[in-house]
């Protein structure tokens, strides 16, 4: 059997990182990408901690360049691709009526758009290979949480997509999964990228909810699971016999989801999620 070459992006921290390095001690000859390679000591430190090699190339998923140099690189120098994770994103905190309606764009550019765009620059390589496709979303892609309107709105689309790709794909021979972590103790919270006393002054009448949803926030992360344990969900999906087409990391994670698939005309999950402002 050719070893099976997996393509990951978004691997300079957190799940992604993890992912890879657990992959490529799966047996993957494992594709690490980023848009800003310089960043990849973390990786490489962990992977020779684990004694495992892992090729390491740029791309940002937003440059459609980028992504067709990247997947036709990978193809061209390991001859086929197996499986791909889409790893990459962005945190956003903000409601409408603070910010501009670039700001969403931007989040969407990235968490969902730069999904589509490496998933078809993909797909070709997968249905060749009969490979699989696996796609890091979110509770927050079943669940809309307050002041994440733009990032959860990218993850409801990223849901969308790849549950309606799913049938189309396996008639080809492709799966399709979609992971959805709760909170990871991760750089992720940090790349939110906002200072939060800027946040705060700019809240306006929406600053007593905004502190009492991030108070919210920081005691779920106060028990957050570790990058390792996500990443070993995702792995599940590239190796497992039959992955189901959405999968949780957690317990907890999928007791959360199950709150809003169980609610069908959302008092439930608003009630839920309006408490937590206080």
């Amino acid at each position: 059997m050719p070893e099976r070459v997996l393509v990951i992006t978004g691997t300079s921290s957190g799940i992604g990182l993890a992912t890879a390095v657990a992959a490529a001690r799966h047996g993957f000859v494992t594709v690490a990408t980023m848009r800003d390679p310089s960043r990849a000591g973390r990786l490489l430190e962990a992977a020779g901690a684990a004694g495992v090699t892992i090729d390491v190339r740029q791309l940002d998923v937003t440059d459609p360049a980028s992504v067709s140099t990247c997947i036709g690189g990978v193809v061209a120098d390991h001859g086929r691709i197996d499986a791909v994770v889409n790893n990459a994103g962005t945190g956003h905190l903000g409601t409408i009526e603070s910010e501009t309606v670039d700001d969403v764009r931007r989040v969407m550019e990235v968490n969902f758009f730069g999904v589509v765009a490496v998933t078809k620059a993909a797909m070709p390589h997968l249905r060749a290979s009969g490979g699989r496709l696996v796609t890091v979303s979110s509770v927050g892609g079943a669940i809309g949480q307050p002041f994440n309107e733009a990032y959860c709105a990218a993850k409801f689309a990223v849901e969308g997509f790849m549950e309606s790709l799913v049938p189309v794909a396996a008639s080809v021979g492709v799966t399709v999964v979609v992971v959805e972590p709760g909170a990871v103790a991760s750089d992720f919270v940090a790349n939110v990228d906002v200072d939060p006393a800027d946040v705060f002054a700019g809240a306006g009448p929406y600053e007593a909810a905004l502190r009492a949803y991030i108070d919210e926030v920081m005691s779920h992360f106060g028990s957050a699971q570790h990058p390792d344990e996500a990443a070993d969900a995702i792995v599940a999906a590239l190796t497992g016999p039959h992955p189901a087409p959405r999968i949780q990391t957690s317990t907890w994670a999928a007791d959360f989801v199950g709150t809003k698939l169980a609610d069908l005309d959302g008092t439930t999950v608003t009630a839920m999620t309006g408490a937590w402002l206080g």
